[in-house]
């Protein structure tokens, strides 16, 4: 879904987490039903690294949950225990925002896609979210 870049800002509930993210204002949001974001309710959208910022000391705040293969890296607040961002298993070159995070005022349309995360290998290869964390030429 392509739109112009805008600089979102966003966080976690306590706002100890805070970050900045360059991504358009109509976003392709995922929806996934694995073990993990299901219990959450997450949905989110992936970006590519270099798009991210982590502001201030919000690191230090931060703790990190894996599982499974240990390629997802399920970070959240340690104060409210908001994951307002991860890395993910199908983007581990990106970051996964939960579009929920994001401050309001700077994301126009959100379009919710479903990837099936209980079978994760076959929605993976049907799906597309793999060029999601890539750089546009």
């Amino acid at each position: 879904m392509d739109s112009e870049m805008v600089v979102h800002n966003g966080g976690c509930h306590c706002r100890s987490v805070r970050w900045r993210v360059r991504a358009p204002s109509r976003i392709v949001a995922w929806k996934c039903n694995c073990s993990d974001c299901n219990m959450r309710g997450n949905t989110h959208f992936i970006v590519p690294l270099e798009r991210f910022e982590l502001l201030d000391d919000s690191n230090q705040f931060l703790t990190t949950y894996t599982f499974g293969t240990h390629t997802a890296k399920h970070t959240f607040c340690k104060k409210c225990g908001i994951t307002s961002f991860y890395t993910p298993r199908s983007n581990p070159d990106g970051i996964s925002v939960t579009y929920k995070c994001v401050d309001p005022g700077t994301l126009t349309h959100v379009e919710i896609k479903h990837f099936d995360g209980i079978d994760w290998d076959s929605s993976y290869s049907l799906s597309g979210v793999a060029a999601c964390s890539k750089l546009s030429s």
